[in-house]
């Protein structure tokens, strides 16, 4: 898509154009929609410059993509705009809400526009802009530059946020009073994994970080340990159960957590006595967990809890233990609920063997079966094929190795027990 294409998509006719297009029907039958559109006058009159096929194309693709990006931004991606590369790489609206609430905490109003590098299509600018904090987008690529805008306008808030076309790497640290950067991850190759492969390199957005007063770097969730800078604190988000990304903060911002893992929920997928952040933070000095065979109940934390490397915080909060110094599972005696964690009652501990599953199951009534996984190299769908349970309890089959041997735990949920 290209810039005309798009900004053609953003006068009265377009607009009236674009809402007339049923995203199912487009969806169910793109060939069908392609002729109607091409066929239709109103088309060709929105630039009659541009060849119609290419406004078809820029009209079929926001229709696609606003349907797409329900997912990230719930009923407000109808409104919304955007390119294929900036939906897949922009922060789901739970994430950037919470993290532009913790900035505009810390953020002056009257101390000047934040900056937001590599800006995208704009979700972190314009949670940013919700809150209150007025704010510069910068993004090299000017169709971006024109989705972002067209984004402002579409919620309103050009008198909070403006957006402009640069390069993070031409930004001075102290440019900003308060600065967020989410370098690029993605290649014409595809995602990019390695932080010096990213724009800007990690080396060039840390600087800027570390430059800043006050600061909000955004990362892959997997990145490596010994890449995080020696002053941040580092944040590693999940939102219902799937871990979204790592955030580090620096000056002002910082609150001397030097890890920290956050567990958010989204409002529609969960009641509200569940909804809003949970925290755990490292504990200095509080060392590795011990080591215990399967108690009553097994622990299977949050995948930001296991990332952040917290989980002997977490087990040190229900007095539980480790099954493994190198799983990331833990036991205690003691139920406790919380979003950081699954608890699961423990029925049946056994080495593992298909022989030895099977007589278990049946012996549970066992009907439908979870497998679940950690140091284990069984194939969970080969395993599942084998079983053929048959009878009507729901179980839960843990496979996971204790020392140098592997083992299966049946279980079953817990929905009690004290809340953390």
């Amino acid at each position: 898509m290209r810039v005309p294409a798009f900004s053609a998509l953003l006068t009265d006719a377009g607009r009236e154009v674009l809402e007339r297009v049923d995203p199912k029907e487009a969806a169910a039958d793109r060939l069908g929609t392609a002729s109607a559109l091409r066929a239709d006058p109103r088309v060709a009159a929105l630039d009659p410059h541009l060849p119609v096929p290419e406004l078809v194309n820029a009209l079929l693709t926001q229709v696609d993509l606003r349907e797409r990006g329900r997912a990230k931004f719930g009923d407000r991606a109808r409104e919304m705009y955007f390119t294929p590369d900036g939906l897949e790489q922009s922060t789901r609206r739970t994430v950037a809400e919470y993290r532009a609430a913790r900035t505009a905490a810390t953020a002056d109003p009257a101390g000047g526009a934040a900056g937001d590098l590599c800006c995208g299509i704009g979700a972190d600018l314009l949670a940013l802009a919700e809150h209150g904090v007025p704010v510069e987008g910068v993004d090299a690529d000017p169709l971006t530059v024109a989705v972002a805008r067209a984004n402002i306008a579409a919620l309103g808030l050009e008198g909070l946020a403006r957006v402009r076309e640069g390069k993070a790497e031409a930004v001075a640290p102290d440019a900003y009073p308060l600065l967020f950067c989410d370098p690029a991850r993605r290649s014409g190759r595809g995602r990019v994994f390695d932080p010096a492969a990213y724009s800007p390199p990690w080396d060039t957005a840390t600087r800027l970080a570390e430059g800043s007063e006050a600061a909000c770097l955004k990362a892959a969730p997997g990145i490596p340990h010994e890449a995080l800078p020696a002053g941040a604190d580092a944040e590693w988000v999940s939102v219902d159960g799937e871990l979204k990304e790592t955030a580090l903060w620096f000056g002002a911002l910082a609150e001397g957590v030097r890890r920290r893992a956050t567990v958010l929920r989204e409002p529609k997928a969960s009641p509200p006595s569940e909804r809003g952040a949970v925290h755990l933070d490292e504990e200095p000095g509080l060392g590795p967990a011990p080591v215990a065979p399967p108690l009553r109940y097994l622990y299977d934390p949050d995948p930001a809890v296991v990332r952040s490397h917290l989980v002997a915080e977490a087990a040190a909060r229900v007095e539980g233990a480790l099954l493994d110094e190198r799983i990331a599972y833990f036991t205690s005696d003691q139920a406790v609920t919380s979003p950081l964690w699954r608890v699961l009652e423990v029925t049946d501990t056994l080495p593992f063997s298909l022989k030895r599953l099977r007589s278990a199951l049946r012996g549970r009534g066992a009907g439908s079966v979870t497998i679940k996984k950690r140091g284990s190299a069984v194939d969970t769908e080969r395993l599942r094929r084998s079983l053929k349970p048959s009878g009507s309890e729901p179980v839960t089959v843990v496979l996971t190795r204790i020392g140098q041997r592997p083992f299966c735990l049946l279980c079953r949920e817990v929905d009690g027990g004290r809340e953390a």
